[in-house]
This record gives structure tokens, C-alpha cells and sequence, in this order.
């Protein structure tokens, strides 16, 4: 049986990530990229990641199984053109981008359509490019499929039974749809972030008190304003239609609230905050969304010298990797004196067991 060999073009945080993935469940295969960094490709080669580098998209890409389009979703488009002639019978060409319908226009103009399945893998980082990319990003993330109308089933098939084995969980999607749900659930939520932040810094005290005082709740939910600004701006601009339009829904909704709290309306802001809390509580507690959950445990500790390290050594001593500690100032809206960030859902569930077997109240969120 021949090994199957797979091209990337672009190798950042999400490239890497599949990259990564293929190369633990499927080491025996031979993987490609071409990136316009020189110090990622090389990089990329030494873990082993990959085994050719290529300074610009040629003939290497010839005989490909699957070809990964993991750059910017704008340069994404262009790429299609150079790589129509390396593309045999055979090739399944996907890309990852959070935006489909502008990629699937175009490998319609090009005549592509019986080689292309849009993907989406539901994953990511605050963290760009390939230094922070994991197998484990992917792992337990819906991964949307937007398989073109010419595509056949077979190809469809067998790709979806690809992602399957990268550990990630395979949804088929029509490419219009994926758009709009990514549009509420994903794109929304960013531009809010952003906006929110922005609002605060720009109404903020001479002394930045909002800033200086905002932590907590606040950090949680605009912690995604973090994110890469280009990325996010080519998001905004490539799916323009639909973010106008869900924008416009919520500016309707804010319109709304606002007229309860104006009318003083009990009942109203009651069932605001009542319908939001029941169907936010009925959401599966998982991170496979879009939007990364983050995993943190929170409890007390008393000041004194020492007693953040002594806890640290305790997780450590335990082979628990810390991604963030430190001491909540502003606790209006959650209980804990130090809040600890983990990378997974495990890794919290274990630290918060053992460090109440070491006496320390703890507090899950």
C-alpha cells in the first residue's frame, strides 16, 4: 500500500496543529508545505514535522492525497490557481478557514469543484503561528465539512474517516450555512469582545481605574479581543453579508434591554437574565466550539510569602503544567483568592483534586 503524501500551504498555528496530528496517528506518511517563513519551515523539518520544505509551490505538490490551504483566507483564493495544475484525479484540496463561501466561489469559477471539500477545524489559540501549534488542538473539535455540490460521496467519505482518525469530529455542512452559524456563534462574539474592550479604554479614567479594576468576569469574556487583528479583520471582510445582517439582529436585541431597564420593567429584565442563564447552563460543557474554553480552578490561599510557589511545586511535583496563575484583586463575580489556568480539562480536574487532598479550598468554574 502506498504512503499517502499531503501538502500544506501555509504552516501556522492551525497548519501545524493538522500537521502535528497527522504526523502522531499517521507516521508512516509523507507530509510537504511551503510557507513564506523560512524559520518555520526549518523548524518544521527539524521536529520532524515535515519532511520537504518548498521555497514556492511546485511540482513537489504533485501526487498529493490531500493538499491543507492553511494561509490567510485572502491569500487562500490566489493559491487556488497555482496549485490547479499539480492537482491529479484523485486530490482532495481542503482549506481551514473560518470564512467558506468566498473559496468555494472561486474553485467554481476555476472548474475545481470535483477535487474540493471546505473544512473548518473549530479549534484555535489567543497564540498565532507554528511554534504554538499542538496535535492536541484539533483533538475533541468539531471539524465542519463543506464538501462542493461536484465533489463525489466517495471522496467525501473517505475525508470525513481522515479528520475522524486526527481525533477531531467531522461535521458536513452546506458552505452558506457554515457561514451564517460561525457568523452568531463565532465572528459575533469577536467583534463584541473587541468593541467592549475598546469601549472600556476609551471611556476609562485619567488613572485607567476600569482598567486597573477590570479582571475576573471581565478578562473571561473579552479574553478572545486578543486574538490576531489581520485574521480577524479578513474574517469581518469575507463574510461582510452575514455579520451585517447578525449585527444588525443584535444591535435589536441591545435595543430591547436597554428599553427594559429604561421602562424599569421587572418581568422583562427577569426573563433577560433568566432565559440567558437556562439555555447558557444547557450548553454541553466541552471545548469543541469555536471559541476555546478556558480551564481554570480557583481557591484560597493565605498571604503569605510562599504561598503561591508552594503550590506550584505541589502541581509540578505531579507532572501538572500551569498555564497561568495568579492572585484575583476584583472577586465580585467569582469566588477564589488565586485563579490557576490549565491546557486541558483533565489537568484542572486533577489539580483541583489533589490540592484539595492537600487541604486548600477549591473552587471549580
Amino acid at each position: 500500500m502506498m504512503t499517502k503524501k499531503i501538502g500544506f500551504i501555509g504552516l501556522g498555528l492551525i497548519g501545524g496543529s493538522i500537521a502535528k496530528a497527522i504526523r502522531q496517528y499517521h507516521p508512516d506518511y509523507e507530509l510537504l508545505a511551503f510557507d513564506k517563513s523560512k524559520e518555520t519551515l526549518a523548524l518544521a523539518v527539524q521536529e520532524g514535522t515535515i519532511q520537504t520544505s518548498c521555497s514556492t509551490i511546485d511540482g513537489n505538490f504533485e501526487g498529493c492525497s490531500y493538499i491543507f490551504l492553511c494561509a490567510p483566507i485572502a491569500y487562500n483564493t490566489p493559491y487556488l490557481t497555482q496549485l490547479k495544475d499539480f492537482i491529479h484525479p484523485d486530490c482532495i484540496l481542503t482549506d481551514v478557514g473560518s470564512v467558506k463561501t468566498s473559496i468555494h466561489e472561486e474553485v467554481i469559477r476555476l472548474g475545481m469543484e470535483e477535487n474540493f471539500i471546505g473544512g473548518h477545524p473549530m479549534a484555535g489559540s489567543e497564540k498565532s503561528g507554528y511554534p504554538n501549534s499542538k496535535p492536541v488542538l484539533i483533538e475533541n473539535a468539531y471539524y465542519i465539512l463543506t464538501p462542493s455540490a461536484k465533489v463525489p460521496d466517495k471522496k467525501v467519505y473517505e475525508y470525513r474517516n481522515f479528520v475522524e482518525s486526527l481525533k477531531s469530529l467531522p461535521i458536513i455542512l452546506d458552505y452558506k450555512e457554515h457561514d451564517y452559524i460561525t457568523g452568531t456563534i463565532s465572528h459575533l462574539p469577536h467583534i463584541i469582545a473587541s468593541s467592549l474592550v475598546n469601549f472600556v479604554r476609551e471611556t476609562d479614567t485619567k488613572d485607567e481605574l476600569m482598567k486597573n479594576l477590570a479582571a475576573g468576569g471581565f478578562k473571561d469574556i473579552t479574553r478572545i479581543a486578543s486574538s490576531s487583528p489581520i485574521m480577524w479583520q479578513q474574517i469581518c471582510l469575507k463574510n461582510q453579508e452575514n455579520i451585517s445582517r447578525i449585527l444588525g439582529d443584535y444591535i435589536e436585541v441591545l435595543k430591547k434591554a436597554r428599553e427594559s431597564i429604561d421602562e424599569g420593567s421587572e418581568k422583562n429584565l427577569f426573563t433577560l437574565f433568566e432565559s440567558s442563564k437556562d439555555y447558557r447552563d444547557s450548553m454541553p460543557n466541552s471545548s469543541a466550539g469555536p471559541i476555546k474554553k478556558s480551564f481554570a480552578v480557583y481557591c484560597d490561599i493565605i498571604d503569605e510569602a510562599g504561598g503561591i510557589a508552594t503550590i506550584a511545586t505541589i502541581l509540578a511535583s505531579n507532572n501538572i503544567s500551569i498555564k497561568n496563575i495568579g492572585i484575583v484583586h476584583n472577586r465580585e463575580f467569582e469566588e477564589g483568592v488565586l485563579r490557576i489556568e490549565f491546557y486541558n480539562e483533565s489537568a484542572a480536574a486533577k489539580a483541583a483534586e489533589l490540592l484539595q487532598k492537600y487541604r486548600y479550598i477549591v473552587y471549580e468554574v
